[in-house]
């Protein structure tokens, strides 16, 4: 059943400014998805697909392949509000998801069957991009649980994985790592984190003070590190348009 309990005591909404968004109950014409690109300890991916009134949420350790024989982990986590699906920004060393976020990709999702909640419950989910960057068919495979972490506090493990269609591109699993900058904006990451107007969300600390551990926190070098190559291409790209429009 989707929920946002789990999103909700993961903040406090007294001094965070994300949304504390709400279950929606109209039946939405066209099912969404988007995929945040999310510098925190990791850079992963985050990718959320919209279902019984929220987002179905996995993080997704690496670029999405567009090779079938390449599979990426994408780790489930909680539901969060449709509301969260614009958000471009940073959120605070410290806070929970501390990092930078990039809105990466953004569209419509359909599932390949008519029972896509039963399809998630079995553990195997096949369904349809239609976006900026992702297109074509997709699967979502549930991997099983290892049993000497039963009773522990676990997230499921899934693997996200591209279908063969007329999108795959077979032998290129990183052929979406130059797709580096935000299709709402343009930006780089690092352009996000050091832009003044970006928004700034602050989530809450565990109780006993330290930073929530579920999503580490990340530095402003961090993220410099990550997208240096980024920038340099980027800075390449803008000389070029410079020189052609001369």
């Amino acid at each position: 059943m989707a929920g946002l309990e789990t999103y909700r005591a993961k903040r406090n909404f007294g001094i965070t400014a994300e949304p504390r968004g709400r279950v929606a109950r109209e039946k939405a014409k066209a099912l969404r998805f988007v995929i945040q690109r999310h510098a925190a300890t990791r850079l992963h991916y985050d990718l959320r697909l919209e279902l019984d009134g929220v987002y179905k949420s996995w993080a997704v350790t690496k670029v999405p392949a567009l090779d079938p024989a390449t599979k990426r982990l994408a780790v489930e986590v909680e539901d969060h509000p449709l509301e969260y699906g614009t958000f471009e920004g940073t959120i605070p060393q410290g806070q929970y998801g501390g990092g930078t976020v990039q809105l990466w990709d953004y569209g419509t999702w359909t599932p390949q069957s008519d029972d896509p909640r039963g399809d998630l419950a079995k553990g195997q989910l096949k369904f349809e991009l239609s976006g900026k960057r992702m297109h074509g068919r997709w699967a979502l495979i549930r991997l099983r649980d290892d049993k000497s972490k039963l009773g522990r506090k676990s997230r499921h493990n899934w693997l996200l994985i591209k279908e063969k269609d007329e999108f795959a591109l077979p032998g290129e699993p990183d052929a979406l790592l130059a797709a580096d900058t935000s299709v709402k904006t343009g930006r780089t990451l690092e352009e996000i984190a050091s832009s003044k107007t970006s928004k700034v969300w602050q989530s809450s600390r565990k109780k006993d003070g330290r930073a929530n551990d579920d999503e580490p926190s990340v530095t402003p070098a961090t993220v410099k590190k990550k997208t240096r190559a980024a920038r340099g291409m980027a800075a390449r790209k803008r000389t070029a348009r410079k020189k052609s429009s001369a």
